[in-house]
């Protein structure tokens, strides 16, 4: 019996254990309200009760509707957060199991990663080279349905679009569902359902297909084939770092600007989440197969720069008797009279301009080092200055004004696009009445030179107060003569950070001019840097965001990332142990796997690829965080139900062990990919 250390507020290891564990979280991620293509919805008989999700996990991402659930009255909450096992997997506890996994015992997945072929015992999992060019289970069922989708809406005399294949709601038991007979009834002119029993049979025999069966209002409820899961367990285990690259799709070329937080100040909390935001959807963006080159832009010159000198120049009077004021403009926070206690006694010949300079390079120092204890790295850090010296602001003028795009008015220089039919509102000030360049022509020349450097694509990562900035860049774009759909600009939203204060959570101001702000820094050293990461990643951008640092400490299943790296560890754990009781096994017997919880668990593995081409779709990692943690609810399920080491049937015991080491795979590249470490003892 495997024993480690018990943790607070959770199991410990051994077996067998009869405590209900959290589950998959429901109301989020690609199952939550499943409406296909037409807003059509599987109605489940037997809505689920009570808390569903750890604390802290979203009840809705912006794609769909929240669903608020019912809290019985007189349960106690901590028990219901424990009650829930995976809804599927439940509601297939009672009835016939959907099928077995594998081809028999010499399958296809031969030895587990780090066995050894003298002896078969379980070594460290490691990493092997990928195989190249070959589709996952979901990416090749999706083309091959689409194909036959395709023909039979010739036959009827019609071009039907493709329509929806996604996860099946929980409450079917299936392992997808197509919408397509939804998405093309009004152009066959058929009833919907009645033309999902067509495609059904049309779908039959399609390799790693299992069954095909039509459901209301017009789906298509659809098993894998065991054979397709066996091998797609074999990809993870053997090759996990293949999971969502499409050798089929095209590789873009990216240049994506995240952070450039003003050198004026700290690295704060709005920045933590654009740095967590940038760093993973590069790290997603890579994996599926792109060349991605990161970039943060130091904003050094003009008017900030200017109070930002005149700030330190005040504060270095103030420490040598001097009653200099802090411009009413200014920086008033304590790190600025730090940066003044660093100026020489000859600072007192400075202009405002060294001490600025001063300042920036402190402050560089600063952010270059917050970035690499947050994980995150640039490929290139770009002076604002340096396009100045270039002299490619004024190229750049000189380029709008030959394409007829730029005008005079007024004894200032203005971009003219409210004729050329875009999203902006207005012309925008190019070049003052004074001769000074705005910022905004500034920024029209570093994306210039962003794509003469050869980005074929753009993604800019901004804060919540450059939201009125995105139309008047697009317009820029375009009036460059470059493609409007190479330009993703990207706006997250406010981070509020949440305390207690007398038994009630608020939320804390903060002004980096000011002063009062939660640093980087702060934040990492108190909640720590997978806390941090983990939840900036959950939620989408453009949603306002409450950072709960209370909850972020939690060492219980309450908090999501400790929810999941608990996993991990826990088969880390089995791992070791299964080394110390000497476990030898040959090939794993994938049909061994017949027990519901297995199975569910395997197909879940299946929707990864599908989970990061999400990401790479709406540029955000969000859909990632939701995937572990229902993935993590669905081991529980599978761990509370199936006994893992068993000395006297070491056949199934290898099978099991297989199947989590596939699962350890997959939440270590997952995590890997947040940039949250994925620990093997808690």
């Amino acid at each position: 019996m495997l024993r480690d250390a018990p943790h607070p507020g959770l199991p410990d290891l051994g077996r067998p254990h009869h405590r209900r564990l959290p589950a998959e979280p429901a109301g989020t991620g690609p199952r939550a309200g499943f409406d296909g293509a037409q807003g059509g919805r599987q109605p489940d008989p037997h809505p689920p009760q009570g808390r569903q999700r750890p604390r802290g996990v979203p009840r809705g991402d912006g794609r769909h509707p929240r669903r608020r659930q019912p809290h019985p009255r007189g349960q106690d909450p901590h028990a219901l957060r424990r009650h829930r096992v995976g809804r599927q997997v439940r509601d297939d506890l009672d009835g016939p199991a959907p099928g077995v996994l594998g081809q028999g015992r010499h399958g296809q997945l031969g030895r587990l990663p780090g066995q050894s072929a003298r002896r078969g015992r379980i070594q460290d999992l490691g990493q092997h080279g990928r195989p190249e060019g070959r589709r996952v289970i979901v990416e090749e069922l999706r083309a091959a349905a689409a194909e036959r989708l395709a023909a039979l809406a010739r036959e009827k005399g019609g071009e039907a679009p493709a329509g929806g294949f996604a996860p099946a709601p929980a409450h079917v038991k299936a392992d997808a569902a197509l919408s397509w007979p939804l998405a093309a009834a009004k152009v066959l002119k058929k009833k919907p359902l009645d033309l999902a029993a067509e495609a059904a049979a049309a779908l039959a025999g399609l390799p790693g297909l299992a069954s095909a069966e039509p459901a209301p209002p017009g789906f298509i409820n659809v098993a894998f084939s065991q054979a397709a899961l066996g091998a797609e367990l074999a990809r993870l285990l053997s090759d996990p770092a293949s999971a969502g690259r499409d050798p089929s799709a095209a590789p873009r070329d990216i240049l994506l600007e995240f952070v450039s937080a003003n050198p004026t100040g700290p690295v704060h909390l709005a920045t933590s989440r654009a740095a967590t935001l940038g760093d993973s959807l590069a790290r997603i963006l890579r994996r599926r197969g792109h060349k991605v080159r990161t970039e943060y832009y130091v904003n050094d010159a003009g008017k900030q720069v200017e109070r930002l000198g005149q700030s330190v120049r005040a504060r270095w009077d103030q420490a040598h008797g001097k009653d200099t004021p802090v411009p009413e403009k200014g920086y008033q926070g304590e790190y600025i009279a730090e940066i003044a206690k660093a100026a020489p006694a000859s600072a007192e010949l400075w202009t405002d301009a060294q001490f600025a300079r001063l300042a920036i390079d402190t402050m560089l120092a600063q952010h270059r080092a917050d970035m690499e204890l947050f994980g995150v790295g640039f490929d290139r850090w770009y002076l604002e200055s340096e396009l100045h010296a270039a002299g490619a602001v004024g190229k750049t003028l000189e380029k709008l004004k030959s394409l007829g795009k730029a005008y005079e008015k007024e004894g200032a220089t203005w971009l003219g696009t409210v004729s050329d039919d875009t999203d902006d509102d207005k012309d925008r000030v190019l070049v003052r009445q004074d001769g000074v360049p705005t910022y905004f022509l500034a920024d029209i020349a570093y994306h210039e030179d962003k794509y003469a450097r050869g980005a074929r694509e753009l993604i800019d990562v901004w804060g919540a107060d450059h939201h009125g900035y995105v139309p008047r860049m697009k317009a820029a774009v375009a009036a460059l003569g470059h493609p409007p759909e190479s330009f993703h600009p990207i706006v997250h939203q406010l981070v509020h950070l949440i305390k207690e204060e007398d038994f009630v959570k608020v939320a804390m101001k903060m002004s980096k001019r000011k002063g009062n702000f939660i640093t980087l820094r702060e934040l990492v050293d108190v909640v720590g840097l997978d806390a941090t990461r983990f939840f900036f990643a959950m939620r989408t951008p453009n949603t306002h965001m409450q950072f709960d640092w209370e909850l972020a400490q939690k060492k219980s299943n309450d908090n999501p990332v400790f929810y999941v790296q608990y996993v991990h560890a826990r088969i880390a754990s089995i791992f070791r142990e299964a080394k110390a009781q000497g476990l030898a096994f040959e090939s794993p017997d994938w049909a061994l796997l017949t027990d519901p919880a297995e199975r569910a668990l395997a197909v879940k593995l299946a929707w990864l690829p599908e989970t990061l081409k999400a990401c790479e779709k709406e540029l955000s990692p969000h859909p990632l965080p939701t995937y572990l943690m229902e993935l993590a609810g669905l081991y529980h399920a599978f761990y509370e139900r199936c006994r893992v080491l068993a000395p006297e049937d070491k056949p199934r015991t290898a099978a099991r062990l297989a199947l989590c080491g596939a699962v350890k795979n997959t939440l270590k590249e997952a995590l890997g990919l947040l940039g949250v470490s994925a620990p093997e003892e808690m």
